[in-house]
């Protein structure tokens, strides 16, 4: 994990040295010096973390150079600072960037003050004040003066390491493949407990009724081609215990010649894995030989001895799709109607394992079931007792349908006395990881597995309460902002962050919540895997958690944490006043914006101590009564100061003006003034010069100064009187844009152009809302945005183009809500080759017949229609052919559904819902 954090501070001393080039002059080759001695350590330390766990030394050792990567970012942030003009206690001092020599003498502050006076900004007595009260500060700040030392006194500690490293003869421990270390002998442990399992035979496995009946009609189908059944999901979610109870049925037994099981997890040998697969067919007599053959000769001779039989083959925990594609050969197509099941909580290598495939995703278990599988083995099927059950039920809950964690919870319970039940309740996840080796390391196989980035990513859910719901949107900008992204040269850092997310998904380490218009709209981490990725991430210092409702103790780690999370409607703020100043990132879960309680009067102090904040986020709680509508803020004029902003979110704030001095951020990414009850935000004439920002996000009225920001891929929302006045030619990276008239603006019947529009090249995403008074100019303008996947309309529209489906050949996902259409609008979108889903809200005064033609809608699958006066709609045969939901409004009961179209159920209530919560 440590090889994680090193790697990402080599990558952030990188970026300083290239986006800095002109502020790190005097100090340049001491940066550079200081990465490489990182990068070189970094080269030992991956090796070093696998045999921590068996010696002390080593830990320690991989412990310092933690503390020195954190520490070189905080040198060079703290100057950063200075050359900004910030002191370390966050207040301004210059306002220009001075020039830097290399001697540290203070004929440097001589130099430094002269260049001061050269600024047109500061002359007569404004600049001479300054220069004493800098004069007499300079000896007690870290300012440009000592920086030069600071780095060099790392580059000692990273010498002293390396010292020790060689004192202690730790390159030898770390080089040896001594197999007696506590944590290989534990995986040996789990890997032997992994092939008992596969002979062990559970009667009746609480909640895979289901799942049985579809995988045995797969597998004693009469079809005779060879197929594989992929089964996949999380760690302890029971693949191996269905794939075991396929594989000892009566029928499956009966029906195959043969039958063979072999675990393969990480790390093996394509060689000793088909010897293990060989013996366990048990087909060839002289096994003697087999130890001298080739992986070829092997997999020939098992290839020939199956020829003229047939098999079912279990390949349990495949970790990557090549293991399948390895074996493959050595299994023949002699279509005889043979099957390989395979496990793996790898989505991608599940879906990508073989041509002929049937991949099956296991679910978790309902609640139901997992108070059933509780029960028995908690109570060994005896009536619970009433004064444990209602505890019971809650650490069930806590379990989410994992049925490892139900496992190892009911038989850790069984052997509790009442009284223990509570202390367990209350340290759940820790009981569990003490009570099974399994529990452990099936999760720390996961984890193990992950590169450098994907590992940073992971630990950083553990930031998020329990059972909160992400908004992916927001997390992949957090992710941005953290740094933790590398830029692809075809892709964007939010796309290569996407991609990361859909790694962890697949590899069932996030679970999808809600999937909204075709995407991934929110997700969740399993308590038992945050719970994870917080052990993790503390044994890195990696963050720091205060939930004053669990923990109302102060605990000492504050003091040295980068990434801290308050969980807290009132806090105490105590992390305020005495918590780590140098923290890159601060999340704020719960929290009340109060005109006299709360956060709302700390933001001056914290934008003074926390200086080096990257990120910054507060989630408002909108469930207490409150009158925010009613008044609105003017944000502090000490936001200026925190110069190393990226993330900047105060939803639900009623911030509504934000001061010039927001124009010193110039890092910032991100500026989210979004929520439900968010008031109207005026963006000042100084936001035009922020030239990193990408992501504007909140109800912004009045002018909008975008024009120079060339960056910028999301805006919303903003009033379609504002964005006609833009100039949209240097917005070539816009992608996310939400335009919404306001009653307040209305100033008559008006007709919306997309002609600014046309000219965003890269947009995705559209939404366009009018009042129902106003209408729409033609869509033909939207030709240009070939990118376009989303459109959202709302407004009159007289039409539609009957060439959409030749203009918009990429629309994925379709709303439309027109008043009074005058012609049937189905044979105009009918034709467009990709849509997914579509959303039709209008009156039929006019139009009081649909009809769908043969061949129409090719990929739909998803329809809402909310059609008041509609009477008819014909459906020709073949028209929607892959729908799979369909949701008519009760407002038009006269309308008779095509019978084929009848038993189509309704999608799930959020696959349509109105995006417009902030996000």
């Amino acid at each position: 994990m440590v090889d994680a954090v090193v790697s990402y501070v080599v990558e952030t001393l990188g970026d300083y040295l290239i986006q800095e080039v002109n502020f790190l002059q005097g100090v340049r080759d001491e940066v550079e010096s200081l990465k490489k001695e990182l990068e070189w350590m970094q080269s030992f330390i991956k090796d070093a973390e696998a045999k921590q766990a068996g010696n002390n030394l080593i830990r320690r050792w991989v412990s310092d150079i933690r503390d020195i990567a954190y520490d070189a970012e905080d040198v060079l942030g703290k100057y950063m600072l200075s050359v900004h003009g910030v002191n370390d206690e966050g207040t301004s001092e210059i306002e220009h960037s001075p020039v830097v020599d290399d001697e540290g003498t203070s004929q440097r502050w001589q130099g430094f003050f002269a260049s001061i006076k050269k600024c047109s900004c500061l002359s007569g007595e404004k600049a001479s004040h300054r220069e004493s009260n800098l004069f007499s500060k300079g000896k007690e700040k870290v300012t440009l003066y000592n920086i030069g030392k600071e780095i060099e006194a790392l580059k000692k500690r990273l010498g002293d390491v390396s010292r020790r490293c060689e004192s202690y003869g730790l390159q030898n421990i770390i080089a040896s493949d001594k197999k007696e270390l506590a944590e290989k002998r534990d995986l040996d442990r789990l890997k032997e407990l992994r092939k008992a399992a596969s002979f062990a035979v559970e009667e009746n496995p609480v909640g895979f009724e289901d799942d049985t009946d579809l995988l045995l009609a797969k597998l004693l189908d009469k079809e005779q081609r060879r197929l594989v059944i992929s089964i996949y999901g999380m760690g302890g979610l029971g693949k191996t215990t269905l794939a075991r109870k396929l594989y000892h049925n009566n029928d499956v037994k009966n029906k195959f010649d043969y039958c063979a099981w072999v675990s393969v997890s990480q790390d093996y040998k394509i060689k000793d894995l088909l010897l293990r697969i060989i013996k366990s067919f048990n087909i060839m007599t002289a096994l003697e030989d087999l130890e001298t053959k080739t992986e070829e000769d092997l997999a020939r001779s098992l290839r020939k001895s199956l020829e003229a039989y047939s098999y079912l083959m279990v390949i349990d925990d495949i970790w990557h799709k090549e293991d399948w594609v390895s074996l493959k050969s050595a299994f023949p197509e002699n279509k005889i109607g043979s099957r390989v099941i395979i496990t793996t909580r790898i989505k991608d290598v599940a879906e990508r394992s073989d041509d002929r495939n049937y991949v099956h995703e296991l679910r978790f278990l309902r609640q139901d079931e997992s108070w059933q599988l509780f029960c028995e083995r908690a109570f060994r099927n005896s009536k619970a007792e009433k004064g444990l059950e209602n505890l019971g039920r809650e650490m069930v809950q806590k379990c989410d349908g994992l049925p490892l964690a139900i496992v190892v919870l009911g038989g850790l319970l069984s052997t509790k006395r009442p009284q223990e039940w509570r202390e367990v309740r209350n340290h759940i996840w820790r009981h569990l990881r003490n009570d099974s080796i399994q529990v452990s390391y099936l999760l720390d196989l996961s984890f193990n597995d992950l590169s450098h980035q994907l590992k940073l990513c992971f630990l950083y859910l553990s930031l998020f309460p329990e059972d909160f719901v992400i908004n992916v949107e927001k997390l992949i900008r957090l992710l941005v902002a953290e740094g933790f992204i590398r830029q692809d040269e075809d892709r964007t850092m939010e796309e290569v962050a996407k991609d990361i997310l859909d790694e962890l998904i697949n590899r069932s380490l996030i679970q999808v919540e809600k999937r909204c218009w075709g995407r991934i709209s929110t997700c969740r981490v399993h308590d038992l895997l945050r719970d994870l990725a917080i052990q993790k991430a503390k044994e890195l210092n990696f963050i720091f958690i205060c939930d004053e409702a669990k923990n109302p103790t102060r605990s000492s780690v504050i003091s040295s944490c980068r990434r801290q999370a308050i969980y807290s409607h009132s806090p105490s703020y105590f992390w305020l006043h005495h918590g780590n100043s140098l923290a890159r990132s601060l999340l704020l879960f719960n929290q009340w914006w109060d005109e006299t309680l709360g956060v709302k009067r700390h933001l001056p102090l914290l934008f003074e101590r926390f200086f080096l904040l990257r990120v910054f986020d507060v989630e408002a709680d909108l469930d207490r009564e409150s009158t925010l509508m009613h008044w609105s803020n003017r944000l502090s004029e000490k936001i200026g100061d925190l110069i190393h902003l990226k993330y900047l979110g105060l939803r639900n704030s009623n911030i509504g003006i934000l001061p010039s001095s927001i124009v010193k951020l110039q890092r910032l990414q991100t500026l989210d003034f979004s929520g439900d009850v968010g008031c109207p935000v005026e963006l000042p004439i100084e936001i035009n010069m922020m030239q990193e920002l990408r992501h504007l996000i909140g109800n912004f009225k009045g002018t909008l100064p975008i024009e120079n920001l060339t960056n910028l891929q999301t805006l919303k929302y903003v009033q379609s009187k504002s964005w006609n006045k833009v100039n949209t030619a240097k917005l070539v990276n816009l992608r996310d844009l939400h335009i919404e008239e306001d009653e307040d603006e209305w100033e008559g019947e008006t007709v919306f152009s997309f002609e600014s529009i046309a000219k965003l090249k890269n947009l995705r995403f559209l939404s366009v809302k009018l009042l129902d008074a106003n209408s729409f100019a033609s869509l033909q303008p939207l030709s240009h945005c070939q990118c376009l996947v989303d459109l959202r309309l709302s407004g009159r529209m007289k039409k539609l183009p009957e060439d959409m489906h030749v203009f918009l050949p990429n629309l994925e996902c379709l709303s439309l809500s027109v008043p009074y259409p005058k012609e049937d609008p189905m044979p105009a979108l009918e034709m467009l080759p990709n849509l997914i889903i579509l959303d039709l809200h209008f009156r039929c005064h006019y139009v009081k017949k649909l009809g769908c033609r043969a061949e129409g809608f090719p990929l739909l699958e998803i329809l809402q229609l909310d059609a008041d006066g509609l009477v008819e709609w014909q459906v020709e045969e073949g028209a929607m052919p892959v729908l799979r939901g369909l949701k008519i409004a009760a407002e038009i009961p006269k309308l008779k559904i095509p019978e084929r179209l009848r038993s189509v159920p309704p999608p799930a209530e959020w696959e349509c819902e109105d995006s417009r919560n902030g996000f």
